[in-house]
């Protein structure tokens, strides 16, 4: 990631290089449509090889208002519907009304876990090997059992 368009991304965001200078050092490179379709083509239709991690860059950042917004709001909605159902409990709530407690408490522990999921935890693909499904006889190690 360290290529030329980068550095200099990198040197005007920090302000270290202009914005002039950037256009100067990019004024004779040109890309032909062929060249500009291979390299967007490139990370996303060549096969990785096995083992290497491949993460994405592009994920909405878990870090925004209004993913803190809504963990601070799961956070309430499960307290409240938990502990209004421990309180049903030792009161002797109709089951009815205990399930339902239940259920709302669950509903808002999994809309927490998708938008985590979704939005927090990084996108991260492990390459793994592909094995033969077939286990081929070893007759050394194959027992014949009469019965």
């Amino acid at each position: 990631m360290d290529d030329t368009i980068t550095t200099l991304l990198r040197g005007v965001a920090k302000g270290n290089i202009s914005v002039e200078d950037a256009r100067t050092a990019l004024e004779n490179a040109s890309l032909t449509e062929d060249q500009m379709q291979k390299a967007i083509d490139h990370g996303v239709f060549n096969p990785a090889e096995p083992g290497s991690i491949i993460s994405a860059t592009l994920a909405p950042s878990g870090a925004s208002n209004l993913v803190m917004f809504f963990f601070v709001w799961g956070l309430f909605w499960t307290c409240y519907w938990s502990f209004s159902m421990m309180y049903g409990l030792f009161n002797h709530w109709d089951q009815q009304q205990l399930s339902f407690h239940l259920a709302m408490t669950l509903t808002t522990i999994t809309m927490m876990g998708i938008i985590y999921l979704k939005y927090v935890l990084p996108d991260t693909i492990i390459v793994k090997y592909a094995r033969n499904k077939f286990v081929p006889e070893h007759q050394k190690d194959w027992k014949e059992y009469n019965w």
